[in-house]
């Protein structure tokens, strides 16, 4: 059965997306299912985004755009629509994320968003009872987009050591985001440190945080809470926080090292023993 709704396209980003999407569809005289069958999916996902019921993926933007030849117009709206599926509380930050030329990020609890894999993602959306599981996953992981651009932002993020050892997922799931952390070693943009245990008292005990630097604007510092998020450009919070920042990198193990003892508790805690005589390999 076609879906059919009439759509107010300046409802949302996704009303817009699904709109235009049916409207560049028509134009080309073709029905859900043929659409489908050119780009590789069924006539009911066709129904289901252009009804706004089901948001779209990169890769299927870039599919349609091809086929339907709209010189990447569905491309450049699918990143609106995936921001728009992220907390209203954390989009203004998002939008500064990606001005931002320096991030420098202290993560107490998880791994950094921008370094999450997956499956990890997924993990973690979930124990944060979100709503729309699959959409949360997919803006998450559109933020990541910023890592690879052509000129991508300086990143430097510590991690408590507890990061590692709290499970979220399967061993798999952490073993595969370990390897992830590992796969940045030679990114000369992004450095990783771990803040170990053994570092006792340090000066972040209220908890994760994140600075942002820009060009010609003032840098901003970044926590959240439940369902709310305090973004100040207050130079003295900010001077505070960036201190505070050196002090954690001071504290924290070497790059070299920390990526050692991501290989270690990788290994350790989450190494493949299933076979009989096993050995976990990092």
């Amino acid at each position: 059965m076609v879906n059919i709704r009439d759509l107010d396209p300046s409802a949302s980003p996704l009303d817009y997306y699904g709109a235009e999407l049916r409207r560049l569809r028509e134009e080309a005289k073709l029905k859900q299912g043929q659409l489908g069958d050119i780009v590789f999916c069924t006539a009911s996902l066709i129904g289901q985004i252009e009804t706004a019921r089901k948001v779209p993926t990169r890769d299927f933007s870039e599919r349609v755009d091809a086929a339907l030849g709209t010189d990447g117009m569905l491309s450049r709206l699918v990143g609106l629509v995936l921001r728009s599926q992220l907390p209203h509380w954390f989009q203004a930050y998002a939008e500064m994320e990606v001005r931002a030329t320096y991030i420098s990020s202290y993560q107490a609890q998880l791994v950094y968003g921008l370094l999450q894999t997956e499956e990890y993602a997924r993990a973690v959306l979930s124990a944060g009872w979100s709503d729309k599981l699959d959409e949360a996953v997919a803006a998450r992981l559109d933020r990541q987009r910023i890592l690879s651009r052509a000129r991508p932002p300086l990143v430097w993020v510590v991690l408590d050591e507890a990061v590692l050892h709290r499970p979220f997922g399967s061993c798999e799931v952490m073993r595969n985001q370990l390897d992830h952390l590992l796969g940045f070693r030679d990114k000369r943009e992004l450095r990783i440190q771990v803040l170990p245990f053994s570092a006792g008292q340090h000066p972040a005990t209220v908890g994760s945080f994140n600075v942002l630097r820009f060009e010609g604007d003032p840098d901003i510092v970044y926590a959240e809470s439940y369902g709310s998020a305090n973004v100040t450009a207050n130079p003295d919070t900010v001077r505070d926080c960036a201190h505070r920042y050196d002090h954690l990198q001071a504290a924290a193990l070497s790059v070299e090292d920390s990526a050692a003892l991501i290989a270690c508790v990788r290994e350790e805690r989450y190494g493949d023993q299933s076979g009989p005589g096993s050995r976990p390999v990092a």
